[in-house]
């Protein structure tokens, strides 16, 4: 029988490692015996008998029957000396835990976590490159900072990507419902795409918002871009309402903001998938390696992917597949970039996916490399406003000049981060080509086009370099009202000649 505990004694210490936890439900159990489970009411106030001796060490039988003994020979005795009590340590009494009832948002997360225990469930994991995505997120955020005209994210591209494969598997966007105790597939109309917010209160706190953008797959990017911005600007300012939450059809959380690396969420009632997004780094075996050495051998990042779905109407190789066809798309394929630089408005082509060629360096085809970059820098300056943004129309959609195009010199998106000598391209002697392309574009194909390089004078061509080449200098106010005037002018001139 086990020993009843009380203020005098404590429980045996044949719990090994354990001793400390019966220690501590020892304490809840003299201060409120109700507060502790059945088990250990029972095994404190001597009601049970444990099954392992090892575990629930027994104490003397006090209710042993009297009768004659068979008594062991008495060891000789030796002197004890007696042992003071010890007080516990305050500043090592762990004091009693706070609780409070959940409530609120909290309190049907709860609920939510209960009922997703039900749901069988089994997970798709991918990872694929990011570089792709990374240059053509960048070249979509220079031209709108241009503009004042906002910042796409990884997870705006991400987030249409996974619509865009769900369009194309959509048993992805199926879920189970029992009608009548008889099980049923259920196949919406529209992809409702709900976006995991995690959302941070006055106290410190957290809790997670989890709306909706409806029928997304009806929506061009710039559509589907204003509509993440404004329900994440809704509730973050408490002016979400309960539509915004209903008729989510399959969810896109992205822990990969908070560094990540890979997540099984959790799959809610009502949905066939939930879309879990990693942080897009360096694999961990390089994340200390130097960034050029990293670029010479074509090291880029990476980005893991997870699909958690209800296996009873979503089987495993659609999940693989539709992570593919989400890998696929991020690589450029079916003009992925290409249609969300058309609704963007981004008057350029998109970088595209190319297997690296690296030589080593100092060798001939090395040399080859960079005699090819400064035939680059060369066709920018006499064919550069070619592809200049100077339709403001956009009568004609936009298209690159085979003699501007890096990979028809054998340069890739992998090269962006390599050094190669410029030939003293804006004043300096080596740039990484990703710097080399922003300078020769900035300087010949925004919205001014300079075409120059037939003059025959070189001091006067070297003269339209400098001032044209790796200028960024914002002119101030004063210069802005001259170039209006001049403008202003120019055209009363233009319009005086007609």
């Amino acid at each position: 029988m086990p020993p009843v505990v009380n203020e005098t004694t404590g429980p045996d210490d044949g719990f090994g490692s354990n001793a400390w936890l019966v220690d501590q439900m020892q304490r809840r159990f003299l201060d409120d015996p109700a507060s502790v489970s059945a088990e250990w009411h029972a095994y404190f106030s001597g009601e049970a008998v444990s099954a392992d001796p090892v575990a629930t060490p027994t104490a003397p039988d006090a209710a042993a029957p009297a009768g004659p003994v068979a008594a062991a020979p008495a060891a000789p005795a030796v002197p004890v000396a007696p042992v003071a009590p010890v007080a516990p340590t305050p500043a090592n009494d762990p004091g009693e835990p706070e609780s409070a009832e959940i409530r609120g948002p909290g309190k049907v997360i709860v609920e939510r976590m209960e009922a997703s225990r039900e749901l069988p469930t089994a997970t798709s994991v991918r990872t694929f490159p990011s570089k792709l995505l990374e240059v053509n997120r960048r070249i979509i955020n220079n031209q709108l900072t241009r503009f004042g005209g906002g910042k796409v994210s990884f997870t705006h591209l991400i987030g249409w990507a996974v619509v865009k494969a769900v369009t194309a598997r959509p048993a992805m966007n199926t879920s189970y419902r029992e009608v009548d105790g008889k099980p049923h597939r259920v196949t919406p109309a529209n992809v409702n795409l709900g976006l995991a917010i995690d959302m941070e209160r006055k106290d410190g706190t957290r809790t997670l918002l989890v709306p909706s953008i409806k029928s997304a797959d009806t929506m061009t990017f710039q559509e589907f871009w204003g509509a993440y911005e404004d329900v994440v600007n809704r509730s973050r300012t408490g002016k979400i309402t309960p539509d915004d939450f209903a008729g989510t059809t399959i969810t896109l959380t992205n822990p990969g903001t908070v560094g990540t690396v890979q997540s099984v969420p959790r799959l809610m009632p009502g949905q066939g998938t939930i879309v879990g997004v990693g942080a897009i780094g360096y694999p961990p075996e390089y994340q200390a390696a130097d960034s050029r050495v990293l670029a010479q051998t074509g090291v880029g990042r990476v980005i893991t992917m997870t699909s958690t779905y209800d296996h009873r109407v979503i089987q495993g190789a659609e999940s693989g597949l539709f992570l593919r066809r989400v890998h696929q798309l991020l690589l450029g394929e079916d003009g992925f970039y290409d249609e969300i630089f058309e609704a963007m408005g981004i008057p350029y082509v998109p970088a595209r996916w190319a297997d690296d060629t690296n030589p080593e360096p100092g060798s001939r085809p090395w040399a080859e490399k960079q005699a090819r970059v400064f035939q680059l820098i060369n066709m920018y300056r006499v064919r550069g406003h070619l592809i200049a943004d100077l339709d403001p129309l956009r009568q004609e959609p936009p298209a690159i000049h085979a003699e501007l195009d890096p990979i028809t010199y054998g340069l890739t998106i992998w090269d962006l981060d390599r050094e190669f000598a410029t030939g003293n391209l804006g004043g300096k002697t080596q740039m990484t080509l990703g710097n080399i392309l922003g300078t020769v574009r900035d300087a010949y194909c925004r919205t001014i086009g300079i075409e120059y390089m037939h003059i025959q004078e070189p001091d006067q061509k070297r003269w339209i370099q400098v001032h044209a080449e790796g200028r960024t200098d914002e002119p101030d106010d004063e210069a802005k009202r001259r170039i209006l005037k001049k403008l202003t002018q120019a055209g009363a001139f233009e319009r005086f000649l007609h």
